[in-house]
């Protein structure tokens, strides 16, 4: 694709995270945005009635099968609802296009199989869009363990709570897991970067208030053959988020708290090395805007700039993880 634009079309409006990711694409000089396909008609009204917003003013398309018919387009950005997302993904893949799929990838983890089976056929590159992969915090917590500047990992522990507006319970109530389900990838990507698929996981999923209507909280152990993670989320938490991220070694720990706005890591080292000193001492990290460097990084890739961020077997085991731990799949 060498230098030229990159041309996408946005299928799905519905994710939680869709104007986001609309508003970094439309910023991006390195993309052409051809247009939106939203199927539902009334959705789209909604959206095209908002005068202030980057919906008022995109190009609205057809329906999906005339976009992925079309060779001139690049890639498809998938941000339909988790009720629709997989099966969106199913059919950019199918008619050969490039994936950037937001997370999670469906609920159904076989056809997930066959997704990535087909896209590895087919030399089709899959991203998802699990929004810490370029947090600086992250980054620099995933680049000690890798390095051994931590030590032998031996334990994780990812606390991503949030509140879930009302509006989003009927929803959430569909999927087994609720909240959980949904929120969950974000943080087993990491884990999974750092430690690889888990030997075992052990899922409590409960409805603490029953009115709910659905998981409203969880907690999953993943097992390793020399490690442990646990991941706890709930939806009941009064805002800002207390979300965490602890990291402990062999020869140190690194706690990240909180996630975002990022401002700090606290580093603790047995022994001086790799610039670091001694001890406890608390590094600045960088506040980065979710996705930007995410989509600078799928426009590389597709254009043999760099090699993907994931490779599509980390992609799989994600999603694996995710149904594990919800207790979907055993």
């Amino acid at each position: 694709m060498s230098s030229r634009k990159i041309r996408v079309v946005q299928w799905g409006t519905k994710h939680a995270h869709a104007r986001g990711w609309l508003e970094v694409i439309l910023a991006n000089s390195d993309v052409e945005l051809v247009g939106i396909v939203e199927e539902d008609s009334e959705r789209r009204q909604e959206l095209e009635a908002q005068g202030d917003s980057p919906w008022a003013n995109a190009s609205w398309l057809g329906s999906a099968d005339a976009v992925l018919g079309d060779d001139q387009i690049d890639a498809v950005v998938v941000e339909g609802d988790n009720t629709e997302n997989l099966a969106q993904a199913e059919a950019v893949i199918a008619a050969g296009h490039h994936l950037l799929l937001d997370n999670p990838a469906g609920h159904d983890y076989p056809r997930w199989e066959q997704v990535i089976e087909a896209a590895a056929q087919q030399q089709r590159y899959v991203q998802l869009g699990y929004m810490f992969r370029h947090h600086d915090g992250y980054e620099r917590i995933a680049g000690w363990a890798h390095d051994g500047i931590l030590g032998d990992i031996f334990a994780i522990h990812a606390h991503m709570p949030t509140y879930a507006d009302p509006a989003s319970h009927k929803q959430m109530a569909e999927f087994t897991g609720g909240v959980f389900y949904d929120l969950c990838g974000h943080v087993l990507d990491q884990i999974v970067w750092v430690l690889g698929r888990p030997s075992n996981v052990t899922p409590f999923m409960q409805r603490v208030v029953p009115a709910s209507g659905f998981v409203d909280s969880g907690v999953a152990v993943l097992d390793y053959p020399s490690a442990m993670a646990v991941v706890t989320i709930s939806g009941l938490v009064v805002p800002p988020r207390p979300r965490r991220y602890e990291v402990y070694g062999t020869r140190g720990w690194a706690v990240m708290e909180p996630m975002e706005p990022a401002q700090t890591v606290r580093l603790c080292l047995d022994e001086e090395r790799d610039g670091f000193i001694a001890g406890e001492q608390v590094i600045p990290i960088e506040a980065r805007p979710r996705y930007v460097a995410s989509l600078e990084a799928f426009v590389r890739t597709l254009r043999g700039e760099q090699e993907p961020d994931r490779s599509l077997e980390h992609e799989r085991i994600v999603q694996e993880t995710i149904m594990r731990a919800t207790g979907a799949i055993a």
